[in-house]
């Protein structure tokens, strides 16, 4: 997900004759057209010709760019929300610290901080920040919204699923309005990336946090830094964006933009085909289709993300956070059935990736064998294989685990339980809700009894965060180019309501590996490898997740505006410069 960063367009400078003050001859000056012109400049003494530019046509201003969601934003603070739909709105109002380029994923100084140092020991990171930053109510963008921000993830009166983002940190200081120092309490490899949240306008906000669970700002954010500023929001309909004429990069050329929520897919489609939007996220069964229209291009890439199949190893009916108040682990109430590893392996075997990815995916995707992207070359175990398609295996890791059907109605037993699970997705997308009716027809083939259904997607994020489910099948984007991602597996992020360990995943290695790896002395990628392939190969045999595929991107977008220049890590990172065509 989510969705980085914009860049301001180059002007053309316009030559002036500047003639000496003694007396000369007029100087022979042609009219200046599109073209470039060379002209003559006689003088008393010589003959010297000046190159004089055309004058660039002002850009056009004006237009609504629409983009569209399958989904409706769920809450507008940047530091609560964790849905994609929320991050398309959040991310184009409020500043950030630090940027990500667009094409290569790298951090760069492209947004508050200008620059920055570390100490030698890797603990200390001090920042020097722009002061041209202003919120759209006229305040100063500073040191001080950042560490407000920042505390307030950090602060027990905060429900957010960002709290991984803060764990090593062991102060924020303030120094001045521009100068921001951040101490770890450890080394960690990926620190910079943990400080790219958005960044919240402490002015409108209780200095002990105390409001911002339940801020008016959550749903209408009242000022903004990005490039654009919220104007309204229809529930279930579409959000409003306008200019920004006080963004530091300057003030965008379209009017403003509007997010849609479009849940059906076809539709969604059909409104790019005739113009009533100009982006959307192609699935792909409707690549060709865009790629046939005349007034469309489509940017494929590969994504850094997958999608899979999440496997909730604790009770639904009873969830528990993996620690206590005093950081004390919590046994866990497990799943009736998933806590079954057996169960998981003869998910695993049972599901047929190629045809999946062939099929489902119409071949936008790759096979992939556990929780890292080949893309993060580095630290990819290239020695991991995924689960092979063999239905007579996972018939017989079932039978083996006494997983056998006793009366004969298709479905097996053990004991007084029952092989039966609820799978869900989210309503929309076709791509999972086809994947979802082959995953069921195909666990149903081996003897399980697998409820499917497709559900708002609000709807299942909750039940997914709250741990209320069996099984759904979702996936990770934006995972960007470290291979941490201790937020999905580490024991303290389980915790129902907002942590990102939603299967109760437990594994004191995992715990152990995932810390070494981010401490590594001078943080050398050969020295982190071994730690990261250690845990894929953990991640593969535990099988928390299936993973169903690397995701490829496909962007389809209306060619009526001029300055759209995508890249794998950000669409609208140079949104400013973007014109529509007269």
């Amino acid at each position: 997900m989510v969705q980085r960063r914009f860049s301001l367009l180059a002007m053309l400078l316009i030559a002036a004759l500047v003639l000496a003050a003694c007396p000369q001859p007029a100087p022979i000056v042609q009219t200046v057209q599109e073209t470039v012109v060379v002209t003559s400049v006689v003088t008393q003494t010589e003959t010297q010709e000046v190159v004089v530019t055309a004058t660039p046509e002002p850009p056009t201003q004006g237009g609504v760019y629409i983009d569209a969601s399958s989904s409706d934003a769920t809450i507008l603070n940047p530091i609560l929300s964790s849905d994609t739909a929320s991050s398309a709105v959040h991310s184009k109002i409020y500043p950030y610290l630090i940027g990500t380029d667009a094409f290569s994923g790298e951090i760069v100084p492209s947004e508050m901080a200008e620059s920055w140092s570390v100490s030698d020991d890797g603990l200390v990171w001090t920042f020097v920040l722009r002061q041209d930053m202003l919120w759209s109510d006229g305040e100063q963008v500073d040191a001080n919204d950042f560490k407000f921000t920042y505390d307030a993830i950090a602060a027990e009166a905060v429900e957010t699923p960002r709290k991984s983002n803060v764990e090593l940190i062991e102060s924020i200081e303030a120094v001045d309005d521009y100068t921001l120092v951040v101490t770890f309490s450890e080394v960690k490899c990926d620190g910079l990336s943990d400080l790219g949240l958005g960044i919240l306008p402490s002015h409108l906000y209780a200095e002990d946090f105390s409001d911002i669970m339940t801020s008016a700002e959550n749903e209408a954010p009242s000022a903004s830094a990005g490039p654009l500023v919220f104007q309204e929001w229809a529930r279930d309909e579409s959000v409003s964006l306008v200019r920004n004429d006080t963004y530091f990069r300057g003030a965008p050329n379209m009017d403003g933009l509007i997010i849609k929520t479009v849940p059906d897919a076809g539709a969604r489609l059909a409104q790019l085909q005739t113009g009533e939007i100009d982006v959307l996220g192609l699935q792909p069964e409707q690549l060709t289709t865009a790629q046939l229209n005349p007034d469309l291009s489509v940017y494929k890439f590969k994504d850094d993300g997958y999608a899979y199949i999440a496997l909730n190893q604790a009770n639904p009916e009873n969830p528990l956070p993996g620690l206590d108040e005093d950081g004390n682990k919590v046994e866990q109430d497990p799943h009736p059935i998933l806590s079954d590893l057996a169960v998981r392996q003869a998910i695993a075997h049972a599901l047929d990736y190629d045809t999946i990815i062939n099929k489902v995916y119409l071949g936008q995707g790759y096979p992939l064998a556990a929780n890292v992207v080949p893309a993060v070359e580095w630290a990819y175990n290239s020695d991991i294989q995924p689960y092979e398609f063999d239905t007579e295996l996972a018939a017989q890791i079932l039978e083996d685990a006494g997983w056998v059907d006793s009366d004969g109605d298709g479905v097996r037993e053990k004991g007084d339980l029952t092989l039966s699970l609820n799978l869900k997705t989210n309503a929309g997308n076709t791509t999972r809700e086809d994947l979802g009716a082959l995953v069921q027809d195909q666990l149903d083939s081996i003897g399980f009894k697998i409820d499917f259904e497709a559900i708002e997607f609000g709807t299942m994020v909750g039940e997914m965060l709250g741990q209320t489910y069996d099984m759904v099948i979702i996936g990770w984007t934006g995972l960007g180019t470290d291979p941490n991602d201790d937020a999905f597996w580490r024991l303290q992020f389980d915790t129902p309501g907002s942590g990102f360990n939603f299967v109760s995943f437990s594994n004191d290695r995992v715990d152990e590996l995932l810390r070494d790896g981010l401490s590594v002395p001078g943080c050398a990628p050969a020295e982190r490898a071994p730690y990261y392939k250690e845990i894929q190969q953990i991640i593969h045999d535990e099988i928390p997740y299936v993973f169903v595929t690397g995701t490829i991107g496909n962007i389809g977008y209306t060619n009526r505006w001029d300055g759209i220049d995508p890249g794998p890590w950000s669409y609208y990172w140079n949104v400013e410069k973007w014109t529509l065509q007269q």
